[in-house]
């Protein structure tokens, strides 16, 4: 038996993170048995985390691939590659990724599907897993297509998402697409019906398109603020939109240079409790800086943002968790900068509003992680927790 006291567990509030200690005991095996609220005198713990955070591995949901490999384009003999970059994600703090489709062709998509179907059968311990895939398109509004092939953007229709997503719905986990489209409501619709959670991106939608997306199944946008209408003075556009509900989330790439930190320290102040931080690492993820063959095209990638030739940003190679890193300093607040990105994209995926303890109850220490705040220079870092 082990018992740990003086224990946080990441919130989005930071007043509530300030309030609460948690204690723990684990049993011979290192798993959590009791999550209790704890008193700083007790001393008949074994030991005295003092403030320190513990939460689960970081959750990605919009990652398009990394080492080389993009999922858009995968093939049967990737796999080991595939395999040994699931294992670097496991090293870089993350425990499950949505991988992530941009606009590709029918027979990319299906045969990517297959790939990932058969790599799940590889799963192990100490290795990132894959969750349920998330389509980023082909149902974008084409002029916000971003760094997508508009060659393989369509117009939104039951018939177009049946042919793609047949055989696969059980896999699929999420979709990206622009609601103020025509058809996109029978889109939606079917893939609510289908379990499946829609995000809203690369769209033209405005405040009143967004709320009418959000009260008919949309609950989440795609990398705030990108391939979208900013917020302005006189028209707050879908970002506003969102900020009116508590039943959204904001996907949000915090590299620094997606979002300006000053654009982000605002989302934080209109909407704390809804941001989830994503990578949305593309396959130069973990190569470094350089130029990479990417979906066809040559993108260049410096201190880890990429670009193609035209200067369009096509993703970043930032770790989710290096990015939380980020968040902390400029929000101030490292307890809701670990929530967005470990529990934060766990709510989304379940798709309800579960207490933040039950996550840790029956897990092994060792798969969990442990955060500290240098009282030197204020830096938050990460490690094992066992």
């Amino acid at each position: 038996m082990r018992k740990i006291t003086n224990i946080r567990v990441p919130q989005p509030d930071k007043n509530e993170d300030e309030n609460n200690l948690f204690s723990l005991i684990l049993d011979e095996h290192g798993i959590i048995q009791s999550i209790d609220k704890s008193s700083k005198w007790d001393s008949s713990y074994d030991e005295d985390w003092c403030g320190d955070w513990l939460s689960p591995r970081a959750i990605d949901l919009q990652i398009n691939g990394g080492l080389g490999i993009s999922f858009t384009d995968l093939t049967f003999n990737k796999i080991p590659k595939l395999l040994t970059f699931l294992d670097r994600l496991w090293l870089d703090g993350v425990e499950g990724i949505c991988p992530t489709f941009v606009s590709c062709s029918l027979d990319q998509f299906q045969l990517g599907m297959k790939v990932l179907k058969e790599t799940k059968k590889h799963t192990s311990i100490n290795r990132c897993r894959l969750l349920g895939a998330h389509m980023e398109g082909p149902f974008l509004c084409e002029s916000y297509s971003g760094a997508h092939d508009i060659e393989n953007i369509c117009k939104p229709s039951i018939s177009a998402l049946n042919e793609r997503i047949k055989g696969f719905e059980s896999e699929i986990a999420l979709m990206t697409l622009a609601p103020e489209l025509k058809g996109s409501f029978d889109v939606i619709s079917r893939l609510r019906e289908l379990n499946i959670l829609v995000s809203m991106g690369h769209s033209s939608a405005d405040f009143d398109s967004a709320m009418k997306a959000f009260s008919n199944g949309v609950t989440m946008v795609t990398h705030t603020f990108n391939a979208m209408k900013g917020l302005h003075h006189r028209a707050i556009g879908p970002v506003g939109a969102a900020a009116r509900r508590d039943d959204v989330f904001l996907g949000l790439i915090a590299d620094g240079v997606h979002v300006h930190s000053d654009m982000i320290r605002l989302l934080n102040i209109i909407a704390p409790k809804q941001i989830v931080l994503v990578s949305d690492a593309i396959s130069a993820y973990g190569l470094g800086d350089g130029s990479f063959d990417w979906d066809k095209r040559l993108i260049t990638v410096e201190n880890g943002l990429c670009r193609l030739p035209d200067e369009t940003i096509a993703g970043s190679t930032l770790p989710l968790l290096e990015a939380c890193k980020k968040m902390a300093n400029w929000i101030n607040d490292p307890s809701a900068a670990i929530w967005m990105a470990t529990l934060a994209p766990r709510l989304v995926l379940s798709q309800s509003k579960i207490i933040a303890k039950s996550f840790f109850i029956g897990k092994n220490m060792q798969s969990l992680l442990r955060w500290k705040m240098n009282s030197c220079n204020q830096q938050l870092s990460w490690q094992l927790a066992a």
